[in-house]
């Protein structure tokens, strides 16, 4: 009788240890965030370009656009942000870049035995590698780019060759995951070889892709076969570096290459023309010498947000509007020095003013094309669209390469681009023209959730320190990674540059001013002329000689200042 008793005192006693089990295991579902309503009130709203709306509000729910106009009703819920005075536009879209990828530290590897035919992982053969397994969302490259205004990037992995696939990615969010928007958005590409293997060159990295290419199509045809009927036939070898491949063919897939330079864009194009593959280019530099192969190729265009820097005036007017130069009269002779050092410098403005009108020229050209952040500073980009804007490019055309093209380029034009009901709530709000030169971005929405950004007080460039020794890279084809060693006496500067594979050479007409160093050398082909800021411990900007123009970055050990 006791036991009876017993019983159902014992069950409820076990379902009561049972039930905060119960409770914890509902709770690790992942639940909808409550209450992400905003609306913006009394804005000047960009719809897209050519579509302005005056003291208008936009109304964001769950992440999407539920409502926008200039009579728009604000629900109860909803936060209210008074946007007086502002500008509204839809948040800009980057094409191609290394957002949310932490830049990988430089190791020292160990030659493989046999050069000539390397593991892939030292040829630089990845395009089986998923760039969301290198996304970090506290990489501070997200929030650089998203305080401009950017809230979708084409993210892709470092490396060289094949590195592997890139996706669209949203700038902001808590994980890898929550940021992916597209997947597998494209197959990245470098016509670059790993230094010191094959292949190491630009025609030995043509003729491996297309080996790489062909033996792909070898082996989902016989996959296909084998699929069909496997009756007497062997089974085909699983290969993941080939596999990468098969939605390239199937035209599922395009494959975005880095095409700075005319040649690299040619050769491209070359590859393009023999197997067939869709193709995007990227971080385009000099494309105006072939703007019309271009739009004839229907390759899709993302143009590079990096510019040469602009050749600063030095004089400074006195009341009269002369100069202090012109103030003192000299009839000292031009030496063959004078006369040669000014037609450089005529040949440099004007080699930079057709890096920056390229925009323009594409534009006038009919050729639809967005913006890529892939080589440029963030802090350069939003002076950079001005000196575009400057260059002949109009305002509208400018925002729709940030916004509409790229969306349309991309395949996300139905989700993103424009500010319309039913898009995503990706947003920028700045207190004037997005392209006024006293533009702040003061609200970033990326997927309904907002990102203030505090006004900073603009600091003027203090004089840097070149004195020290500094460890470079370069993207030039010969001379990847050395020495400069860089002395100060009396204000005077002078020094040497050393490659890995060579002995120091002597630098020429180093000059600092502010944080800009300039100086020349005699390099394996030819003069070299070398242009960077500098930035505390760190200075970035180009070497451009014979062979064209190249990116060149360097570090500085801080005990030799």
């Amino acid at each position: 009788m006791i036991k009876k008793l017993l019983r159902p005192l014992v069950a409820g006693f076990a379902f009561c240890l049972a039930w905060p089990q119960l409770i914890f295991a509902q709770d690790e579902k992942p639940v909808a965030p409550v209450g992400r309503s905003y609306a913006l009130t009394n804005a000047t709203i960009i719809q897209a370009p050519g579509r302005k709306i005056e003291k208008g509000t936009v109304v964001m729910k769950d992440g999407l656009i539920t409502a926008v106009g200039a009579g728009v009703t604000v629900p109860p819920d909803a936060i209210v942000i008074k946007a007086d005075s502002m500008y509204v536009y839809a948040g800009f879209i980057d094409g191609l870049s290394h957002t949310g990828v932490p830049k990988p530290k430089e190791e020292r590897t160990e030659r493989p035995k046999d050069p000539g035919n390397p593991p892939p992982d030292k040829a630089g053969i990845m395009p089986q590698n998923d760039v969301r397994n290198l996304i970090n969302p506290s990489d501070k490259s997200i929030e650089e780019l998203r305080n401009l205004g950017f809230t979708v990037s084409l993210t892709v992995p470092y490396g060289t060759f094949l590195p592997g696939s890139g996706a669209v990615v949203l700038l902001g969010g808590k994980s890898a995951d929550d940021m992916v928007l597209v997947n597998n958005a494209a197959l990245y590409s470098e016509l670059t070889g790993t230094q010191g293997v094959y292949p190491n060159t630009i025609m030995a990295v043509m003729a491996k892709w297309r080996e790489l290419y062909k033996n792909a199509t070898q082996n989902k045809s016989y996959a296909a076969s084998y699929a069909a009927n496997s009756n007497g036939i062997s089974r085909p070898a699983s290969d993941r570096i080939l596999e990468a491949f098969y939605p390239v063919i199937d035209q599922k897939l395009p494959v975005i290459f880095k095409s700075e330079r005319v040649m690299e864009t040619q050769r491209v194009f070359t590859l393009k023309n023999d197997l067939g593959f869709p193709l995007i280019i990227g971080d385009v530099k000099e494309g105006w010498p072939i703007v019309n192969k271009i739009k004839s190729s229907n390759a899709k265009v993302f143009l590079s947000l990096e510019l040469p820097e602009e050749v600063k005036k030095d004089d400074k007017k006195d009341d009269k509007g002369k100069s202090k130069k012109d103030s003192v009269k000299t009839d000292k002779p031009k030496t063959a020095i004078d006369i040669e050092k000014e037609g450089l410098e005529k040949r440099k403005k004007e080699s930079i003013a057709l890096y920056t009108s390229q925009p323009s020229v594409f534009n006038k050209a009919g050729i639809t094309f967005g913006f890529s952040a892939l080589s440029a500073k963030s802090k350069d980009i939003q002076g950079n669209l001005r000196r575009m804007i400057a260059a002949g490019l109009s305002e509208d055309a400018a925002l729709a390469a940030l916004t509409t093209s790229p969306a349309q380029l991309l395949g996300l034009d139905k989700r993103m681009g424009s500010i319309d009901n039913g898009k995503m709530a990706n947003l920028v709000v700045s207190d004037k023209p997005y392209f006024n030169e006293k533009a702040k971005v003061r609200y970033v929405f990326v997927d309904g959730n907002i990102y203030k950004i505090e006004a900073k007080d603009e600091k003027k460039d203090a004089k840097a320190i070149a004195k020290g020794t500094w460890n470079y890279t370069s993207e030039h084809p010969t001379d990847k990674s050395g020495k400069i060693e860089i002395k100060e006496d009396k204000g005077k500067h002078s020094g040497t540059i050393a490659s890995g594979s060579g002995s120091a050479v002597e630098l020429k007409d180093v000059n600092l001013k502010d944080n800009s160093l300039t100086f020349s050398f005699e390099g394996s082909g030819g003069k070299q002329e070398v242009t960077v800021k500098i930035d505390g411990d760190n200075f970035d900007g180009t070497v451009k000689g014979s062979q064209g123009s190249f990116s060149i970055k360097a570090k500085r050990d801080p005990k030799s200042k």
